[in-house]
């Protein structure tokens, strides 16, 4: 007993469906492979994390140091060295409430 039709018209028919399909399927497949390979050189080529920032108030000077990795203040912060850091916060910059930059780097008042 099988789940196919008998005769060749219908045969051929489900042949041209399933060609159709899997054709289909493969392109599907091949964009999924290069949206993916596009995805990974973007990471590839994105700059490493600077260790630490320097948020910036829109018409004032600087506000606060973070920590690099710190989720606050990333769209209005730019990257800075250890040392600039340090400085930051001995001419009396704020550190940011939620990292504490000052804890890491030993800069506590």
């Amino acid at each position: 007993m099988t789940d196919l039709p008998p005769d060749l018209p219908r045969l051929r028919t489900l042949e041209t469906w399933l060609v159709l399909t899997l054709e289909r399927v493969r392109r599907q497949i091949e964009d999924a492979e290069r949206r993916e390979r596009e995805r990974q050189r973007g990471i590839a080529a994105r700059p490493p994390e600077p260790e630490w920032r320097l948020e910036g108030g829109r018409h004032q000077g600087p506000l606060f140091v973070h920590v690099g990795s710190c989720w606050d203040g990333r769209k209005r912060s730019r990257g800075i060295t250890r040392e600039q850091a340090r400085r930051a916060l001995a001419e009396g910059v704020r550190a940011c409430p939620q990292c504490n930059p000052d804890a890491e780097l030993r800069f506590l008042e």
